[in-house]
């Protein structure tokens, strides 16, 4: 019941869902952890002074980055819930590479800003700070998964 209230939800808040993109990671992160994403990335960093500066400079354009692959896999999501009912192999085929490219495409970020904070800060920084982002967005990446029908699963629920 829960898969179907969320595939509703989530085909008929269209655009909206898709802006909110920001405040869902905040939502999961929150919820979970109690704080916010940045402040829990800094307090697991436990940086101080130039190298505080220099990674939240990086951090910040991370986040910049890492918010618009958000939005393209909120846009899958939301693609998925308007075609689900009547998905075709097209769609289910634009669908399936668009999640394959927006998975490489954070495998890529991982890969740019690490380097990027092991130049700033370190290698042993840098693993910190990959370790992290990784294991959160494993986090909210099974959050929306948990929540999305597998394709034919409502029809089989229908079946039984």
């Amino acid at each position: 019941m829960k898969k179907l209230f969320l595939l509703f939800a989530v085909a008929f808040s269209g655009t909206t869902f898709a802006q909110s993109t920001l405040k869902d990671d905040i939502d999961v992160v929150q919820s979970v952890y109690g704080k916010s994403k940045s402040e829990l990335v800094s307090q697991y960093m436990a940086l101080s002074g130039t190298q505080a500066t220099d990674f939240a400079k990086i951090y910040d354009a991370y986040e910049i980055e890492r918010k618009k692959l958000g939005e393209e896999k909120i846009h899958l999501i939301n693609q998925y819930a308007t075609d689900y009912a009547n998905l075709t192999d097209d769609k289910a085929d634009a669908i399936a590479k668009g999640a394959l490219k927006n998975n490489i495409a954070y495998d890529k970020l991982y890969s740019s800003y690490y380097e990027k904070v092991k130049k700033a800060i370190g290698a042993t920084n840098a693993t910190k700070f990959i370790q992290l982002e990784i294991y959160l967005q494993t986090e909210i990446r099974s959050s929306l998964q948990n929540a999305i029908p597998f394709v034919g699963e409502l029809e089989m629920s229908k079946v039984k």
